[in-house]
């Protein structure tokens, strides 16, 4: 992949008001790659966070809105971005205000304008990040992988959290009324319809995009990263899926009718979505990557995200931002320069951080080297 002289979508201008430990911040971006450098607590971080902000749902940390506001704040906070692609711009403002015996609610702006919903952000940008609460990915629980594969999923098919959060609102109304005595059994009946349709979709979405990236994975064996192989559980073990879409719905909806008993006793639903895994194996050692090295692990994961960033560009057209936080700190000098040219290659946009910029010297004169310090960047 030939390189480019910019990324075809980039963030030109970076603004924050009180968020985290930023009062306020007003950043031009003129690299595609920002190099974040500063000690522990600096800040690096929460800038990472601010970005991952410019996508649907809490950014790379899951946070809480009250635990992204600066303390001693307003109680809210902001998040403005100049999106510049093909000699065009958007901007863009995802606020969150804190208003008096109301939970935070977030809204949205492009170019001034209110947006209808957050989600018309994957319109103008996709994001993809790793940082280090990720390196236990392969031998944590399943919902972590579970969340991983459904960010990938969602910079593919911009419909698949709002599927996601459908379902599981469906499914805590059908707990709800599985624990009363007297149920609906009308009402039941119509949500495990709707979690039969949405449940699909999503465990379908999930395997396709796991099947993707796989032949894309397959095909780049030979490389400074290590290839992942994937396998997924879909939480309907066993069913067909090699059926028409609607003999599948019905199916799912009968058997959640015939489980009520055994879910009210258990206290929760145990079958669909939200019980799937994703399974990865080291393809070169033929091994479980939760058996695999720790430097190994990083690698496959560093090898997982690289691939999903050219299979975004290529199928959406949209080459995703990538956060990388500590990126640096497990890779050795080879690595760390393959990486840097295949960010390149790849035409993306890229926002690094290491508590040592001497790591990324590797991109002497092709990066923006920002240090931050207590809040503020020079």
């Amino acid at each position: 992949m030939p390189a480019s002289p910019e990324p075809a979508v980039r963030i030109s201008h970076l603004r924050l008001a009180d968020l985290r430990n930023y009062v306020s911040l007003d950043l031009a971006l003129t690299s595609r790659f920002v190099v974040l450098s500063g000690d522990n607590g600096a800040g690096k971080t929460n800038l990472l966070e601010a970005v991952s902000l410019l996508t649907p749902g809490r950014g790379l940390r899951r946070a809480a809105y009250g635990e992204i506001a600066r303390a001693g704040g307003s109680g809210g906070f902001s998040v403005k971005a100049r999106l510049a692609s093909g000699g065009e711009e958007v901007e863009a403002l995802t606020m969150v205000r804190a208003e008096p015996g109301s939970p935070p609610a977030r809204t949205l702006k492009l170019d001034g304008a209110p947006a209808r919903s957050v989600d018309e952000l994957q319109a103008h940008c996709r994001l993809l990040w790793l940082t280090p609460s990720m390196d236990g990915l392969f031998t944590g629980p399943a919902g972590d992988r579970r969340r991983f594969l459904d960010r990938l999923v969602l910079t593919l098919d911009p419909e698949h959290g709002r599927r996601s959060s459908d379902y599981e609102r469906a499914m805590r109304g059908r707990n709800r009324l599985l624990s009363e005595d007297r149920r609906d059994e009308s009402w039941l009946g119509a949500l495990e319809e709707q979690m039969a349709a949405l449940g699909l979709a999503i465990a379908l979405a999930r395997s396709q995009t796991a099947q993707r990236l796989s032949m894309l994975l397959a095909n780049r064996r030979a490389g400074s990263f290590p290839a992942a192989g994937l396998a997924l559980l879909s939480g309907y073990e066993p069913l067909d899926f090699h059926r028409p879409a609607v003999e599948i719905e019905d199916e799912i909806a009968r058997r959640l009718s015939r489980s009520r008993a055994l879910d009210r006793a258990a206290g929760r639903t145990l079958e669909g979505p939200h019980r799937g895994d994703l399974s990865v194996t080291h393809l070169d050692k033929a091994m479980p990557a939760a058996l695999a090295s720790t430097g190994e692990q990083k690698a496959l994961l560093v090898g997982l995200i690289l691939a999903q960033a050219e299979l975004v560009s290529e199928t959406s057209g949209l080459p995703p931002f990538l956060l990388l936080d500590e990126i640096a700190a497990h890779l050795d000098p080879g690595r760390r320069a393959a990486l840097f040219d295949i960010v390149e290659r790849l035409g993306v946009q890229s926002f690094m951080t290491g508590t040592d910029a001497a790591l990324f010297e590797a991109l002497e004169g092709r990066a923006q080297m920002l240090t931050v310090c207590e809040g503020a960047v020079r």
